[in-house]
C-alpha cells in the first residue's frame, strides 16, 4: 500500500531537519531552517491535509460499507446454515420417524403372521380331531352294522341248519317208510326150500 502525500510530506520535513545545521554558538536542540523551504512544505501539507482526510473518510466509508456488505453476507450465511441446519434436523427426525414405522409395521405384520399361523394350527388341528372322530363313529356304526349281520346271520345259520336237519329227518323217515320190509316165510312152503 503506498504512502499518503502528507506522510511523504512529513517524511520530508524530517528529512529537511536533519540537514539542517545548527547555529555556530548555543544549544545543540536549535537548527537553522530555510523559511521558504518550510513555508512550501507546510502550505502543501495544510493544502493536502482535507484531501487526505477526505480519502481516508472515503476509505473509511468503503471500509464501513465493505464491513457492512461482509456482515450483511456472513449473516446471510449464517442464516442459510441455520436453514440447512434446520432442514437436516426435520430431515433426520423424519428419518427417525419413518424408521419407527417401519419397525411399527415390521412387528404388526409379524404379530399379524403369527396370529395367522396360530389361527390355521388350531384349524388344522380342529380338522384333523373332526376327521378322525368322524371316521371313528362311521366305523363304530360300520361295526355295529357288521355284529349285527354276524348275529343275524348265527341265528339264521342255526335255524337254516335246524331245518336242514328237520327236512333231513323227514326225508330218512320217509325213505324208511318207503322201504319194503322183509316178510317172513314159513319153513315148509316151496318157495322157502327153493
Amino acid at each position: 500500500m503506498s504512502s499518503s502525500r502528507i506522510e511523504q510530506i512529513i517524511e520530508e520535513m524530517e528529512d529537511y531537519i536533519d540537514t539542517c545545521k545548527g547555529p555556530l554558538l548555543g544549544s545543540g536542540d536549535k537548527i537553522i531552517v530555510n523559511r521558504e523551504r518550510m513555508e512550501e512544505l507546510l502550505r502543501e501539507l495544510r493544502m493536502k491535509t482535507p484531501e487526505e482526510i477526505k480519502r481516508y473518510q472515503k476509505v473509511l466509508a468503503n471500509k464501513d460499507a465493505i464491513l457492512a456488505d461482509a456482515q450483511k453476507k456472513a449473516q446471510a450465511i449464517v442464516a442459510q446454515a441455520n436453514i440447512q441446519n434446520q432442514e437436516m434436523v426435520n430431515e433426520h427426525e423424519i428419518m427417525q420417524q419413518a424408521y419407527e414405522q417401519a419397525n411399527q409395521v415390521i412387528d404388526t405384520a409379524t404379530q399379524q403372521a403369527q396370529e395367522i399361523l396360530n389361527n390355521a394350527t388350531r384349524d388344522a388341528n380342529e380338522i384333523r380331531l373332526g376327521a378322525i372322530q368322524y371316521t371313528d363313529d362311521r366305523l363304530a356304526e360300520l361295526q355295529d352294522m357288521v355284529q349285527r349281520m354276524v348275529e343275524t346271520s348265527n341265528v339264521r345259520y342255526e335255524a337254516m341248519m335246524n331245518n336242514f336237519q328237520d327236512f333231513y329227518n323227514v326225508i330218512t323217515s320217509n325213505r324208511t317208510e318207503l322201504a319194503p320190509q322183509p316178510e317172513a316165510e314159513p319153513e315148509g312152503t316151496p318157495e322157502a326150500q327153493a
